[in-house]
């Protein structure tokens, strides 16, 4: 079975690859007949073209590090401060009927009218963008996670209360690779959301970053440019995303099965 997966993973990333390519000969006949304008819709060789003049001068170097900065660091801290939340909300037996009224009003606030009053108290610095960048992710990596710990199977703690595991070997050996898969799918989302909110929040108030140029790009109608900057965004998304799961695979799994 693992050898004919195997097999078909080339076939796939074939498909995938000739889609792509559909799709983007579609565009580019599209925009070269007229039949839609380049400045509702770029080219995808005037996309190529901005990527590379970017590249090419170097200053979407320092951008780019700019937006990761804000978002690795936002997002590092609602990674550990969600995780921490959820778990402390579900092991201590009080904690969850006394603090959900709270959790769920903060989630029910529109992240938008927080954003400007951020702002305010913080100035349009990179304290604001890395706060956006939390807010965007903490509350999906909370509640996941406490889910995750609610599916944990009784016969699994059962088993490891007559072991006499101690509460830190529950935590360490039962509870937590039992909610990883959960804990993971809210660390996949929050990093697509995150990366998003960082954007958002350069987009409003910044003279650094990606979000930065792509206003810059829109502004002055340069639609070829905007999408450039859709496109990096996007790949940088998806590499990120890829990273994660690379560590559930060699971290967790191995975690897991020892």
């Amino acid at each position: 079975m693992g050898t004919r997966n195997a097999k078909k993973i080339p076939s796939i990333w074939a498909g995938q690859v000739a889609l792509l390519l559909v799709i983007l000969g579609i565009c580019e006949v599209l925009v070269r007949t007229e039949t839609v304008s380049s400045l509702y819709l770029p080219a995808p060789s005037q996309v190529f073209r901005e990527l590379f003049k970017l590249f090419g001068d170097g200053e979407i170097w320092k951008h780019l590090y700019v937006t990761l900065a804000e978002f690795v660091a936002g997002y590092g801290i609602a990674a550990l401060g969600g995780l921490a939340v959820g778990m402390a909300l579900v092991l201590v037996p009080w904690a969850e009927r006394f603090f959900r009224p709270y959790l769920s009003a903060l989630m029910a606030i529109p992240k938008v009218t927080i954003v400007p009053l951020l702002a305010l108290w913080l100035g349009i610095g990179i304290t604001h963008k890395i706060s956006i960048v939390f807010l965007f992710c903490f509350f999906t990596i909370t509640v996941n996670t406490m889910t995750g710990i609610k599916q944990t199977a009784d016969n699994h703690l059962k088993v490891a209360k007559v072991f006499e595991a101690t509460r830190y070997q529950t935590i360490m050996k039962v509870i937590l690779p039992s909610a990883a898969p959960t804990i993971f799918a809210a660390l996949r989302i929050s990093a697509a959301t995150g990366l998003v909110g960082a954007l958002f929040g350069e987009m409003l108030a910044s003279k650094d970053g990606l979000g930065n140029i792509l206003v810059k790009a829109t502004s002055l109608y340069n639609t070829a440019q905007a999408f450039a900057i859709v496109a990096l965004v996007t790949v940088v998304s998806v590499l990120i995303i890829s990273l994660i799961d690379w560590l559930e695979r060699s971290v967790f799994l191995k975690w897991k099965s020892a």
